[in-house]
């Protein structure tokens, strides 16, 4: 008899990795989880690998990697690829840092702009509108 952790059926997998059912589905068909046979007349069932992956998943995108990256991370997941591996990861950081410094850019531009509203409340036109209506 199967361990009773390779009897999940698809909402079992989804609490026991804390998504919906919906998830799993999305995930199958992009790849990223394969979906087991269904026995004649019977429910797909998971196990524990299958937990684990959807847990993997999550922890990819938690950390901002897509899902075309989680796919190439996935294939890596023999041991043997941890160069591989870093390679994407530290692209992904790199890709992160990126995004950081921009945001940091759009934080000055911002608070420049609401300084400017606040410093010239009897002017006609708001200085944060008039510059988003100015050229880029």
């Amino acid at each position: 008899m199967k361990n009773t952790c390779d009897q999940l059926t698809i909402g079992a997998l989804a609490k026991a990795a804390e998504v919906n059912v919906e998830t799993i589905r999305f995930y199958q068909r992009t790849g990223l989880l394969s979906e087991p046979e269904r026995p004649l007349g019977g429910i797909r069932r998971y196990g524990g690998a299958d937990v684990a992956r959807v847990r993997f998943v999550k922890a990819a995108k938690r950390l901002g990697f897509s899902l075309d990256e989680i796919a190439q991370l996935l294939t890596l997941d023999d041991g043997t690829r941890c160069e591989q591996a870093r390679t994407l990861g530290q692209s992904k950081l790199a890709d992160v840092r990126a995004r950081i410094s921009d945001l940091r850019r759009i934080e000055v531009a911002l608070a420049e702009l609401l300084h400017c509203c606040e410093s010239t409340p009897e002017q006609v036109c708001c200085p944060l509108i008039d510059a988003l209506n100015g050229p880029a």
